[in-house]
């Protein structure tokens, strides 16, 4: 119960003053109708409920979740189940990104159905995919989390170059959505859930960064994309 009411706490405080400001805005440049007025302060009513519920769901299912497949995968000792659940599992919970559906709907929506909805939703799944992996894969090395930083968005640069200019800006926010309420904590818990196996002389901060990392993929992969179709 009070991990639900804290997730209340931390919506209130996020949302109310958003809502706040909206309506002076809105009362001082464009009113509302007394219809609109309602259907705004209902919907505003709903969301922090439904985002309340929701952080509340993924604080006790997937943060535990993800940090017991982290030991998981950590205990079995091999590379190959590390490369193929850590590709699987960023795909997929990729995919059921909120935010990423969001995208990919207005993206094809205003592309007239160019840039199919489909087709993003799972390069951007495969990047993040591929870069969670990368990012499993430099605890098991030890490898310096700003080289493949540095790699990664000079191959950003270089390929901005070279794509189609309508996908360049989708690749940047694609890189955007994927820090969503579904993603983050998953990430991070599966994260820590392996830092906790491989020891390390900074065993504490070493699972941060894998946000970093996992949100450089689908940039890179769209920018691939539009490179293909140009």
């Amino acid at each position: 119960m009070k991990k639900l009411l804290n997730s209340f706490k931390e919506v209130l405080v996020s949302i109310l003053p958003m809502t706040v400001l909206i309506m002076i805005i809105s009362g001082i440049w464009a009113p509302f109708t007394s219809e609109m007025l309602v259907s705004f302060i209902g919907g505003a009513i709903m969301m922090m409920i439904g985002m309340a519920l929701f952080l509340f769901g993924a604080d006790i299912s997937m943060m535990e979740v993800g940090e017991r497949v982290g030991s998981f995968l950590v205990s079995r000792r091999s590379l190959k189940i590390l490369i193929a659940a850590g590709f699987f599992v960023g795909m997929f919970v990729t995919i059921a990104e909120p935010d990423v559906q969001v995208l990919a709907g207005q993206v094809a929506a205003v592309s007239d159905g160019t840039i199919n909805r489909t087709m993003l939703i799972a390069v951007v799944g495969v990047g993040v995919g591929i870069f969670l992996v990368i990012a499993l894969l430099r605890f098991v090395f030890q490898m310096k989390l700003y080289h493949i930083l540095i790699v990664g968005y000079i191959a950003v640069f270089a390929l901005s170059f070279f794509t189609n200019p309508e996908m360049a800006p989708v690749a940047f926010d694609s890189g955007g959505v994927t820090t969503g309420p579904i993603t983050v904590p998953f990430i991070l818990s599966l994260g820590s859930g392996i830092t906790s196996g491989v020891r390390t002389s900074r065993e504490g901060t070493d699972s941060f960064g894998m946000v970093a990392l996992s949100s450089l993929g689908p940039v890179l992969a769209v920018m691939i994309l539009g490179v293909i179709f140009r």
